[in-house]
């Protein structure tokens, strides 16, 4: 194999974080210590936790289940209105977040997934990716779907001007002190908040469904993130606006979309139907091959009546259909053709 041929099929596990890129991104962390200063108010920490929350929304609603899963519908003036919030986090363009995330679900937890603290670590996997090499490249063959609009890709390219906008609005509305503690905390804490999804939601919390990842669900992280932290779920249908599939579980994103809807400002809102939320999907054929190695591996040199591997299989995929799909294939048969779960 050639060095060319090697350095596009080899991860690039360990790429150099590029500094200088990085700097704009510490030296906001860093002005955060201007509020010895400029002192912190009431009404600059309401300011703050307001746009924490409405930014986070921008990211939730925006970023994630709009532009990258495509998970309900709205008008163009409405996206465009929901991409300049998102962009308000200073997370970058709306086409390289989008790219990056459908990425991610496309190789989760595998050496291909740019941000898995299961392959990376979580230092990487929290912000590091982002300026690596890596994290750098734009291939916006996956979001072709959004590039076909021109102000989106305007948007794209003036990545920081919406947060610019807003930080000038906040020296404008409360001067030195609404910059510092109502812009750059709610910044830095939206940062860390969005960023803890990638690093902590595939290592602390539960399993509840089998998606051939490390993908968990964590109330703590549901709560700063407005309904991110179900992220197990999220993993298992990812094609649902709703990520909280029970009523237990608190999903604020969700909530507001529903009134949106009822507005008539978005619509064809998806959620997940009642067999997803018991676990009766069909898995597709890459999950099918992956539940038969973790079965193979846990069950090698045992000698298991039928009874007994459809138990370990059914503990592993729950009310999943595919039993009999993973039974095939740890036995070497044809497996039953799968369905390819809907991934949208």
């Amino acid at each position: 194999m050639s060095l060319a041929a090697e350095s596009q099929t080899e991860p690039h596990l360990h790429d150099d974080i590029i500094y200088p890129n990085a700097i704009p991104f510490l030296l906001v962390h860093i002005a955060c210590l201007a509020a010895f200063w400029t002192g912190v108010s009431v009404k600059a920490l309401t300011v703050a936790v307001i746009l924490y929350v409405v930014r986070m929304f921008g990211v939730t609603a925006g970023f994630h289940r709009y532009f990258s899963h495509r998970t309900f519908k709205t008008s163009r003036t409405f996206q465009f209105l929901l991409g300049l919030l998102a962009e308000t986090s200073a997370q970058r363009g709306i086409l390289w977040w989008a790219s990056k995330h459908r990425d991610h679900h496309k190789h989760s937890d595998s050496e291909l997934d740019i941000h898995s603290p299961i392959v990376r670590g979580f230092f990487y996997s929290h912000i590091g990716w982002i300026y690596s090499p890596k994290g750098e490249e734009m291939d916006y063959s996956n979001v072709k779907d959004l590039e076909k609009y021109p102000e989106l890709r305007w948007l794209d390219k003036h990545i920081y001007a919406p947060a610019i906008a807003l930080a000038i609005a906040c020296f404008l509305f409360g001067g030195w002190q609404m910059l510092v503690v109502g812009f750059l905390f709610s910044t830095v804490a939206l940062y860390h908040g969005t960023f803890a999804i990638n690093s902590l939601a595939h290592v602390w919390g539960r399993k509840k469904y089998f998606t051939g990842d490390h993908s968990r669900n964590n109330w703590f992280l549901a709560i700063i993130t407005l309904g991110e932290g179900w992220h197990n779920n999220h993993h298992y249908y990812m094609a649902s606006a709703r990520q909280g599939f029970r009523w237990y579980e608190f999903d604020p994103t969700y909530y507001v979309l529903v009134l949106l809807q009822k507005l008539h400002i978005i619509w064809d809102l998806r959620e997940p139907s009642e067999a997803v939320i018991n676990g009766e999907r069909r898995l597709s054929r890459e999950l099918v091959k992956q539940a038969a190695e973790k079965i193979k591996a846990q069950v090698h040199g045992l000698a298991l009546t039928e009874q007994e591997l459809e138990a370990k299989i059914r503990a592993l995929i729950g009310n999943s259909p595919s039993v009999a799909d993973v039974a095939a294939a740890i036995k070497g048969e044809q497996s039953v053709p799968a369905l390819a779960a809907n991934q949208a």
